[in-house]
């Protein structure tokens, strides 16, 4: 549905955007993340066709953006962050005015948008009087409005409430099941809600694209484990330093139990961090047992997609 080919975007003599290549299928909906300055506006900004690349090619359902651009961007619905909207009109007349310069039936597409965005409660009400929340469901209806195949949302929950962020994403969800959608945005936990896949761009240049399971698994930190149990810390923490695959010993807190933290009678929470892969749960478990430990929870503790990314761009920026 979407392929970005070698492309490269340079103002003046600064490169923005250095050499990125990737393909998004239909139905997929793709995380595009990267710090400040890192260049995933200005590539949206090319897929869009706002921006035309230094180098390289965009094809949109396989028409070339720059020598097919009115037959591509029909494809296309776009939601800017802070999408501008005419807050002096009724939300009604506004996307009802938006569905007439777009030559789509008012009759037949407001109805649609109305129960997929969720607006039925302020089609009457004046969007400079709307909520956040809502102004992002009427800019959603706008990018909606010509049934585009491919939907790119700069920033879709930014600086709303976590109802109102939930809502919105309830929506993209849904929306997801049958266009190709691209989210940027720095709310990591977002993509790992939204995505099944993340793209991420750091100084220019495209530094990962795969599944975020596949990102955590391969570029996240060591892997660690949680155990909860009873003891001293000190005397707990020298058997599990003992055992192969153990890099270290961390007390995350501790709960009195009849007696001073950390003490024999204590409940300790430590994080056990592991060299490499290893599996290391049934030699803790044994190594509790056999040294009169009490065990009461042992769990792994996954990479996140915030481990993931800031090993990415903080070693793609040295």
């Amino acid at each position: 549905m979407i392929d970005v080919s070698h492309v490269s975007r340079n103002f003046g003599d600064f490169r923005a955007v250095s050499d990125v290549s990737f393909s998004i299928p239909k139905g997929q909906i793709v995380g595009l993340l990267g710090p400040n300055g890192a260049g995933k506006t200005t590539t949206m900004r090319m897929i869009t066709g706002f921006l035309a690349p230094s180098a390289g090619e965009i094809f949109i359902d396989g028409r070339n953006i720059q020598e097919s651009p009115v037959e591509a961007k029909q494809k296309i619905g776009y939601m800017p962050e802070s999408a501008p909207l005419y807050g002096d009109m009724i939300v009604e007349d506004y996307l009802r005015y938006i569905a007439e310069i777009q030559g789509e039936n008012p009759e037949e597409k407001l109805p649609l948008l109305c129960k997929e965005c969720g607006l039925k409660e302020v089609m009457s009400k004046n969007i400079s009087e709307l909520s956040r929340g809502n102004r992002q469901r009427v800019a959603l209806a706008h990018a909606l409005m010509h049934d585009p195949e491919i939907l790119i949302l700069d920033e879709p929950t930014s600086g709303l409430d976590p109802n109102q962020v939930e809502d919105v994403r309830a929506i993209i969800r849904e929306i997801g099941k049958t266009r190709t959608v691209i989210v940027s945005t720095h709310i990591l936990s977002e993509v790992e809600t939204l995505c099944s896949r993340a793209i991420i761009i750091s100084g220019g240049k495209l530094v990962a694209d795969s599944s975020i399971e596949e990102l955590k698994e391969r570029f996240g930190h060591e892997l660690s484990v949680k155990i909860t149990v009873g003891g001293s810390f000190e005397d707990v923490s020298a058997k599990l330093k003992g055992l192969a695959g153990v890099a270290n010993v961390t007390l995350l807190g501790s709960e009195n139990v009849n007696g001073p933290a950390a003490s024999e009678t204590a409940l300790n929470n430590i994080l056990i961090s592991v060299s490499g892969n290893e599996e290391i749960r049934p030699a803790v478990a044994k190594t509790c047992v056999e040294n009169g430990f009490n065990l009461y929870e042992i769990s792994v503790q996954k990479n996140s997609l915030e481990d993931v990314f800031h090993a990415l761009t903080e070693k793609a920026e040295k």
